[in-house]
């Protein structure tokens, strides 16, 4: 296995990525965009998700395919990134017909970025309406920037600036599996406050500074820093999205995102606690049949895992750092 071309949420075929911020506000959106409806579903195993139109999403529901996710900050406030979503995808004519009407189906999942030194005195209007409709119309399949961008511009973890995250991977198979990540954890993606990532022993190609794993690993490795430490309860919430070319059912693809919380597992520390979201979406834009229904299922979702890992570890690498920030950059504490 191997990364992408591009390393990127945009090495599956016909997805684009949008992002647009509020500097001042240290928030952002992130739309994912594909070019015609695709499969998905979500698992949601943090124990304080924000989240608007996952039901749907599950199996059983009759709508068998989504016009956009978006990854928003802001908190509850950030739902309002869906209408904004909404309303440009309705322009663009997309939607699933019901009675004559045309219905954008975007699910949206939400990070809590409020106390992270921005200035959230917006007024009665706060502005992730506008940054939802801007982020989807912003979508291209070329922007690859990672980092302090889109959902990632107010992202924090428990001892470091956050980020958005993206990595990719190419199967034996032939399918892609890519992810893409706002970083805003309770943890630690870092082990025992050094420059090493949890998530090393998945690093491709020195993506988040090639150091692997500590050695000796540190006796206080295992040892808990959270944001709570700080107390800031309430400050957190990792949000993504892993995608596939391989067609994949709904009920396959509610496999494929619970499988990928295992890259929550295996780059952040703790993960999955009640005071994270960790909301995963998988999205299937079918291009490529699974030539083996058996094992190809198996071999994608560990990919998934894997490839989110690193997508955790690349988007606090990447963080850059801004006026007002709360927390250092990985860079700022560790040299670059």
């Amino acid at each position: 296995m191997k990364p992408g071309p591009r390393n990127h949420l945009t090495d599956v075929a016909g997805l684009s990525v949008g992002h647009v911020e509020d500097a001042e506000a240290k928030t952002g959106v992130t739309a994912i965009v594909p070019d015609e409806p695709a499969v998905a579903s979500v698992a949601v195993l943090g124990g304080a998700p924000g989240t608007r139109e996952t039901d749907l999403l599950a199996p059983e529901q009759m709508i068998p395919a989504v016009d956009a996710i978006v990854l928003s900050g802001g908190s509850a406030f950030g739902l309002a990134s869906a209408d904004g979503a909404l309303s440009a995808l309705a322009e663009m004519g997309r939607g699933a017909e019901v009675a004559g009407f045309r219905v954008p189906i975007v699910p949206t999942a939400i990070v809590f970025d409020l106390a992270n030194g921005g200035n959230k005195d917006w007024g009665p209007v706060p502005p992730f309406r506008a940054l939802g409709e801007a982020a989807v119309r912003a979508a291209v399949r070329d922007d690859l920037r990672i980092g302090s961008v889109g959902i990632g511009c107010g992202c924090t973890t428990a001892d470091l600036k956050g980020g958005l995250g993206s990595a990719s991977t190419v199967l034996p198979s032939g399918h892609t599996v890519a992810a893409i990540v706002g970083v805003n954890a309770v943890g630690t993606a870092n082990i025992a406050g050094g420059p090493h990532f949890w998530a090393a022993a998945f690093e491709q190609y020195g993506e988040f500074g090639g150091l692997g794993f500590p050695h000796p690993l540190p006796e206080d490795a295992g040892r808990l820093v959270t944001k709570l430490d700080a107390l800031k309860a309430g400050a957190n919430t990792t949000i993504a999205l892993v995608a596939t070319d391989a067609a994949l059912t709904k009920a396959q693809a509610k496999r494929l995102a619970i499988a990928a919380h295992d890259g929550f597992a295996r780059a952040l520390w703790p993960a999955h606690t009640p005071y994270d979201g960790d909301t995963v979406f998988a999205l299937s834009t079918g291009a490529r049949p699974l030539a083996d229904p058996v094992f190809e299922p198996i071999e994608i979702g560990a990919a998934a895992a894997s490839t989110l890992a690193r997508a955790i570890a690349r988007g606090v690498y990447a963080a850059t750092a801004a006026e007002g920030d709360v927390l250092p950059t990985w860079s700022e504490r560790f040299g670059g």
